[in-house]
């Protein structure tokens, strides 16, 4: 996607359960004879195997309907459009809401509860990579609005960025050079990291009392490899800090990278899927779904899968014709 405001604890419930009885008792010894005797019995190379996930569902982000191309296309409409084409879920992208006021926000969830859909991600844009600290706050401050924003939507996991330095003039031209550009002149990549882990964890304690998990996605910027979002949420090791994972933003080497990001001890929080029907807007990857299905169910990857149709072809038919290239693949 191309680059573009600011909650309270649940307590948990508490269960304690015991066993009485002699029934019980035996039943205990029993299950322990069985599991000692199942130890003795040598495992095949298939048994030993963890238990493939359930078929991935399948959602849309309403960017695939859009694509910052002509009349900006209403929430409501694209969920509508979803339901039709039989998606389970709808990703809304931030910067495409028309109307941010709590009466809109209450009316993107009921549409989507009408359409038996579930709001399942919500795609926004901040940038940390900044010498000037009041730039970095502003982006805190718009990213704190953003995560009440899916928290007043019901919206459990959150995308960000860690933002570029902005030195390329336009994105067309960042796309010309492969997401490269180079740092401010007087800094330098090391400081950027810096500042990104500080901003990112002053968002953690609103994602956690909201309940959205903040994504951190290979998008340009620091996030331009899997090795720089590792970095990032390594360091910062929260459950409300995640990966979110897109498929079409490695430009080298794509399998290993995604394969490092699956295999992180960090877990994914979505991962957004990139088709290219009609040929891409800004390029083109000829990715393999089955592939990469194969990776993510390698680590046990039960999420969504989020469709950004970035094609050429009209989204009438590029977006269904990728739900059937998802199916094939999640199904």
């Amino acid at each position: 996607m191309i680059d573009q405001h600011e909650s309270t604890p649940r307590p948990e419930p508490h269960r304690r359960g015991f066993l009485t009885g002699a029934a019980a008792g035996l039943a205990v010894l029993a299950a322990a004879g069985a599991s000692s005797a199942a130890a003795q019995q040598p495992q095949s190379a298939e048994a030993a195997q963890p238990m493939p996930p359930g078929r991935n569902r399948i959602g849309v982000s309403t960017y695939s309907f859009w694509q910052f191309r002509a009349r900006r296309l209403g929430i409501l409409e694209c969920i509508d459009r979803a339901a039709a084409m039989g998606f389970d879920g709808v990703e809304v992208l931030h910067i495409q809401m028309e109307d941010e006021s709590n009466s809109a926000l209450q009316k993107i969830k009921r549409r989507a509860h009408a359409n038996g859909l579930a709001l399942m991600g919500f795609s926004t844009h901040q940038g940390f990579v900044s010498p000037d600290p009041e730039r970095r706050r502003d982006n805190v401050q718009k990213t704190l609005y953003q995560i009440d924003l899916a928290h007043r939507m019901g919206i459990p996991t959150m995308r960000i960025n860690t933002g570029r330095w902005g030195t390329t003039g336009s994105f067309d031209e960042l796309m010309a050079h492969k997401g490269i550009e180079p740092p401010l002149p007087g800094h330098n990549d090391e400081e950027a990291f810096k500042w990104t882990i500080d901003a990112l964890e002053k968002l953690l304690p609103r994602a956690e009392e909201s309940g959205v998990v903040l994504g951190l996605e290979n998008h340009w910027g620091l996030g331009r490899t899997a090795e720089g979002v590792l970095r990032i949420v390594e360091a910062i090791r929260s459950p409300w800090l995640q990966i979110t994972l897109d498929t079409g933003n490695f430009l080298e080497n794509s399998y290993e990278q995604m394969e490092r990001m699956a295999s992180s001890q960090v877990p994914l929080a979505l991962v957004q899927a990139k088709t290219y029907f009609g040929g891409g807007r800004w390029y083109s990857l000829d990715l393999d779904y089955a592939r990469i299905a194969a990776i993510l169910r390698r680590h046990d990857y039960r999420g969504w899968i989020s469709l950004e149709f970035e094609g050429n072809e009209d989204a009438a038919t590029g977006v269904p014709r990728s739900l059937e290239v998802l199916r094939k693949a999640f199904g």
